[in-house]
């Protein structure tokens, strides 16, 4: 339980350097790409595909792995609905942290809810959100 919205003495810091300013100086635009799929779908080779590629471009990205996240800042999370929508919230605040620092956030997650999808993307006042709907057998050549 969440004792946050009752606290009176939490307050957001603005900083003198903003998001502009990042952007600016690693001459690209902050943004979620949220890569969704089934099990087994090609996700995370296709995450990884197109970090290998925006990095050859001199594009600064990270990847957020479903599978890597439950190994630190999810492992105490199952696979009940609410885990899952838990699981999801903390990857979009996280994707959220990373595109208003000014990088491509490729986040590659079942994420099989729309609800908890569209929570993410309302994250992103700037709607810098790019969903991504894998196929059940999405096959990725990777050359």
């Amino acid at each position: 339980m969440s004792t946050l919205s009752n606290s009176t003495n939490i307050f957001w810091q603005e900083c003198q350097i903003g998001k502009p300013d990042r952007q600016k100086l690693l001459n690209q635009k902050g943004c979620v790409v949220w890569i969704t799929g089934l099990s087994g779908s090609g996700k995370s080779t296709l995450a990884c595909s197109l970090s290998r590629e925006l990095h050859s471009r001199g594009k600064l990205s990270y990847v957020l792995d479903g599978d890597n996240l439950r190994h630190g800042l999810n492992k105490d999370l199952g696979f009940k609905p609410e885990d899952r929508t838990e699981n999801i919230r903390r990857t979009g605040e996280v994707a959220k942290l990373f595109a208003d620092a000014g990088l491509i956030c490729v986040a590659s997650l079942i994420s099989p809810y729309r609800r908890d999808r569209d929570t993410c993307r309302a994250m992103l006042p700037d709607a810098n959100f790019i969903e991504a709907r894998l196929p059940k057998a999405f096959h990725f050549i990777d050359s």
